[in-house]
């Protein structure tokens, strides 16, 4: 047995508690367990031929070029975490994940494989993305209103002004005629 296989046999028993999909991956990013969430996240008939698969070929991520998050685990030797990760599963809506990464570790300590969580935070980024988006808008038409009260007050100011003179001179005018 190798020292993957023995992880998974220890991890097994634990991983049904997991809400969020997950898969483990090789040292080449081949997948070579997962869970029923991952499973789901696929047609069946991609879902079932996901083992042997390269990571980035079933859930092609948008950091799986240039910052692959199993890759940063391995380079660090420790955990690792991105959020709001935009990805694409094989056949699937867009989605976006909080993935986390941590190493797999034979008995030498040599880094043999990574357990890579993928939390679904899709509707949540969208309400985010949806509320950002009103704040915009109502900053927008309150920047909008003071502009407008802002102009307003100044052709009152103006409109008082010219009141005032005309005031004046009506009151001059008047002394004027009384004298």
């Amino acid at each position: 047995m190798g020292a993957l296989d023995a992880f998974l046999e220890r991890f097994r028993p634990v991983s049904d508690i997991l809400l969020d999909s997950y898969f483990v991956c090789d040292g080449e990013r081949n997948i070579v367990d997962y869970n029923r969430a991952f499973f789901s996240l696929f047609p069946r008939t991609v879902a079932r031929t996901l083992k042997g698969k390269k990571c980035y070929e079933v859930l092609a991520l948008n950091i799986c070029k240039d910052r692959c998050i199993a890759e940063q685990c391995w380079q660090e030797k420790r955990q690792v975490r991105l959020d709001e990760i935009e990805g694409q599963p094989s056949e699937g809506d867009k989605l976006r994940f909080n993935l986390s990464a941590m190493p797999i570790f034979d008995d030498a300590g040599n880094v043999i494989g990574a357990l890579e969580l993928q939390r679904d935070v899709t509707d949540e980024a969208s309400v985010q993305e949806k509320y950002q988006e009103m704040l915009d808008n109502e900053a927008r038409e309150r920047e909008r209103l003071v502009t407008q009260i802002r102009s307003r007050t100044k052709e009152l100011l103006e409109a008082n002004q010219l009141v005032l003179t005309l005031q004046r001179e009506l009151l001059a005018y008047k002394k004027g005629i009384n004298v």
